[in-house]
């Protein structure tokens, strides 16, 4: 099977986009940082770290997750943006919002907080499974994969 790499590098990309908007002051930045329970002190020191470590991390991650989605789309044979989708909820649904429930339950992390972070997965998820999914490559106009 042969993956269609510029689009798991753009669903990627967007998938990364989204998470730096999703937790910045236009969405969930304050009820996050209320929810983590931060004191302004401790907020001041996060913020004066250099983060680069992380956020380079955080796109490996999502490069790693578009091109598993990507073999998801192929295995369920999505080629529209609703095929897709239902894939990325599916996958959501079975191992993301499955599994970090945990934290809730064990770790007794807030409810918000597991809304908050899963919500982002959810619009991450739908996303990148449409985009995969309808993703044509010029010259043979397939999906983001190949068989």
């Amino acid at each position: 099977m042969k993956i269609n790499y510029p689009a798991v590098v753009a669903s990627a990309v967007a998938y990364w986009v989204l998470g730096a908007l999703w937790y910045s002051p236009l969405l969930f930045s304050r009820p996050f940082i209320a929810l983590k329970g931060w004191t302004p002190e401790q907020l001041a020191a996060i913020q004066a770290r250099s983060h680069a470590g992380e956020i380079g991390l955080a796109l490996v991650s999502s490069l790693v997750l578009a091109y598993v989605l990507a073999h998801f789309v192929k295995f369920t044979g999505a080629e529209t943006a609703r095929s897709g989708m239902l894939t990325g909820f599916w996958l959501w649904l079975g191992f993301v919002l499955t599994t970090n429930l945990e934290t809730v339950i064990f770790e007794g992390r807030p409810v918000g907080l597991y809304l908050i972070n899963n919500g982002y997965h959810l619009v991450g998820l739908l996303g990148i499974g449409a985009l995969l999914a309808v993703w044509r490559r010029r010259e043979a106009r397939v999906p983001a994969y190949q068989s």
